[in-house]
């Protein structure tokens, strides 16, 4: 499985601080914002992955992350030139997926919590249809929602309905075989010209072939384009942190617990990153092997 984190838009919501930089490399405390998304793709053991952004933005990406080969991983980095909408990232992506099944992340969107990795992988396993996640809030109209019947399967799955059919917002967090550059292609745009992802995830569920994992209680997940949900999600990310002196998104961490590096190389990477706390903290990760 290949994975894609959509980091592009204009992140006119977070303006002016994204006028010279994306708002994927703004920082989320200690980090920059990209860190979460990819960890995402990386605890569901995913090494292959695409980046997406803008071709202003792109290169400042690739700066940070390199081609991943120090992470043990295969980075790509793909243009797209304005928002066509979520779905046309399969389609800027067709050469690069190959055929493949694929999960896409988006770039703004934090996820922590007690099993996510269990999550993930049960997401990650799938070999047929589409996996979409179910994340109880308070105000469903805001978002995609999906309602899900007694027996666990999806019964409709909604664009910002005026009148919710369940309190379950889907993230921005899917998992797609290779048919999804097909349904992609096959999709009309919106009325605001864009790709929209609920349509591919009607199209999957028109086929019988979508499935939802539910988040429950103890999974946090954040939205980081605005302002208060950048500074929240920092304030969220310090806290956890410093309580329990385990870091958040560390991608360094996540390579060597899964086995993409060996214990040497943890010890380089965090020694090029200091004197920085977040740098020790890889150091003393790999002097201890905890």
């Amino acid at each position: 499985m290949k994975g894609i984190v959509l980091a592009g838009g204009s992140g006119s919501r977070l303006s002016p601080s994204t006028g010279a930089v994306s708002k994927h490399l703004l920082p989320i405390y200690d980090k920059p914002m990209v860190y979460y998304p990819l960890s995402a793709l990386m605890l569901a053991g995913i090494r292959d992955v695409a980046i997406i952004s803008t071709p202003r933005d792109l290169p400042s990406f690739e700066r940070l992350l390199g081609d991943g080969s120090h992470l043990g991983m295969r980075l790509q980095y793909l243009v797209q030139d304005k928002p066509r909408g979520i779905a046309d990232a399969f389609l800027v992506a067709e050469e690069w997926i190959a055929g493949e099944s694929v999960a896409l992340i988006l770039g703004d969107n934090v996820f922590y919590g007690l099993g996510f990795s269990d999550l993930l992988a049960e997401g990650a396993s799938a070999t047929k249809g589409a996996v979409i996640y179910g994340y109880p809030v308070r105000d469903p109209g805001d978002f995609g929602v999906v309602d899900v019947g007694p027996d666990g399967d999806v019964l409709s799955i909604e664009e910002k309905p005026a009148r919710p059919r369940s309190n379950l917002a889907v993230p921005g967090l899917y998992f797609y075989d290779s048919d999804v550059v097909d349904i992609s292609r096959s999709i009309d745009a919106s009325s605001r010209g864009e790709l929209e992802i609920t349509d591919v995830n009607r199209a999957y569920l028109a086929r019988g072939e979508l499935s939802v994992i539910l988040m429950g209680r103890g999974m946090a997940w954040l939205d980081t384009g605005t302002p208060e949900g950048l500074l929240l999600a920092g304030q969220f990310v310090e806290a956890i942190q410093n309580r329990q002196g385990m870091y958040v998104a560390c991608i360094e961490e996540i390579a060597w617990r899964k086995g993409f590096i060996e214990q040497d190389q943890l010890t380089a990477l965090g020694q090029a990153l200091l004197p920085s706390a977040y740098g020790q903290y890889v150091v003393e990760l790999a002097q201890e092997g905890r």
